[in-house]
């Protein structure tokens, strides 16, 4: 039986020392991980651009080292999606243009934190912030619970954004929509973790610590094909990074997929 919709699937980055060994093989530069990343993966989500808006010789050179059809979702910078900054807009957008002139720019990634709740003033920042990449697919992560609300999800049908279903432990306060759900012809989801006993941890670094079972991504898939209409394409990023998991996860899920 073939499957409903077009499942493109990664992970959140490609550049980490300890998947060296445990997925990239011994000895791999950083340098070299992205070539060896493109040969097991459709797509990737870029994260360093959340932390330094990036300077376009930068994305050039990643666009030019990933085979045609090969795409990327690009994390907004912090200064907007956490510092309530839209001013970067114009640097940000001329730093991922040669992404976008060579084809391979699949949208752009908002994902605001767990301290951006629903309120009018973060309700007309957001819609500023759209409007900003407007010509731009946008995709949008919510993490405060105050946002599980149909009125969110139907103004973001209503704009043609595509909400982001994030998979992560049933804590109060978290965004959760369910293990899927869709605004646009294109689903996007990021799998973090179910560890709810690592998600407030003293320092942070073990949140994303956490490798999926089989059951696990065979019971999201069923949700995806379960959906009212099918997608054109399910985005699918494990940001599980550490060891390796993340992608051997994603290579599970494929998995899975080619069974079906």
């Amino acid at each position: 039986m073939n499957t409903r919709n077009t499942y493109v699937i990664g992970t959140s980055g490609y550049s980490f020392k300890d998947w060296v060994g445990t997925f990239y093989p011994a000895a791999t530069r950083p340098g070299d991980m992205l070539a060896e990343y493109v040969r097991h993966f459709q797509a990737v989500e870029i994260n360093f651009t959340f932390y330094r808006v990036p300077p376009a010789r930068t994305i050039q050179a990643i666009a030019d080292k990933t085979p045609e059809g090969f795409r990327f979702w690009v994390k907004a910078n912090r200064a907007t999606t956490h510092d309530g900054d839209r001013s970067v807009k114009g640097a940000f957008l001329d730093g991922i243009a040669p992404m976008r002139e060579a084809g391979k720019l699949a949208g752009l990634l908002l994902q605001f934190p767990q301290r951006f709740h629903r309120t009018i003033a973060n309700r007309k920042f957001l819609s500023g912030v759209l409007g900003d990449y407007a010509d731009l697919p946008a995709a949008v992560e919510f993490r405060h619970a105050s946002w599980s609300d149909p009125a969110v999800t139907k103004s973001l049908a209503q704009r043609n954004v595509t909400l982001v279903v994030p998979d992560v432990p049933a804590l109060g306060g978290l965004y959760r929509v369910g293990l899927a759900a869709a605004t646009t012809r294109t689903g996007y989801l990021r799998l973090h973790s179910r560890d709810a006993s690592k998600w407030y941890g003293p320092d942070g670094t073990d949140r994303y610590d956490y490798s999926y079972s089989t059951d696990e991504l065979a019971e999201i898939v069923r949700a995806w094909e379960d959906l009212d209409e099918p997608m054109d394409e399910v985005y699918t990023f494990f940001n599980n990074c550490h060891h390796g998991q993340a992608a051997q996860n994603a290579e599970a899920l494929r998995r899975i997929l080619a069974q079906i």
